[in-house]
C-alpha cells in the first residue's frame, strides 16, 4: 500500500493533494495559513507533499535524509513546469 500511494504521489500529485485535503485532516497544523498548501497545489505539489510529511511523520526534524528529498522535489516540479513551454516552442 505504501508504494501504491508513493507512485500516486508522484504521479498525480494534485490529485492526492485534493484527496487528503478533503477526505483526512492532513494539512491540518502543518502550515499556519491556508495561503501556502493553494500556492503549492498550484506551483509546487510534490514539494508541498513532501513538507507535509516531514512535519507529520518525522515531527519537522530535517536531516540529511529529508533535505535530499524536498531537493529532489525542488527539481522535478521545476522540471515539471517548463515542459508546456518547451513543447509548445515552435522551431
Amino acid at each position: 500500500m505504501p508504494c501504491l500511494l508513493t507512485f500516486i504521489a508522484i504521479s498525480f500529485p494534485r490529485i492526492l493533494i485534493l484527496v487528503l485535503w478533503i477526505f483526512t485532516e492532513w494539512f491540518s497544523g502543518v502550515f499556519s495559513s491556508m495561503l501556502w498548501p493553494v500556492i503549492g497545489f498550484f506551483l509546487m505539489p510534490l514539494t508541498t507533499l513532501w513538507y507535509s510529511v516531514v512535519i507529520k511523520h518525522y515531527g519537522g526534524q530535517w536531516n540529511a535524509l529529508t533535505i535530499s528529498v524536498m531537493v529532489l522535489a525542488v527539481v522535478i516540479d521545476l522540471g515539471s513546469n517548463g515542459n508546456g513551454y518547451k513543447h509548445g516552442k515552435s522551431r
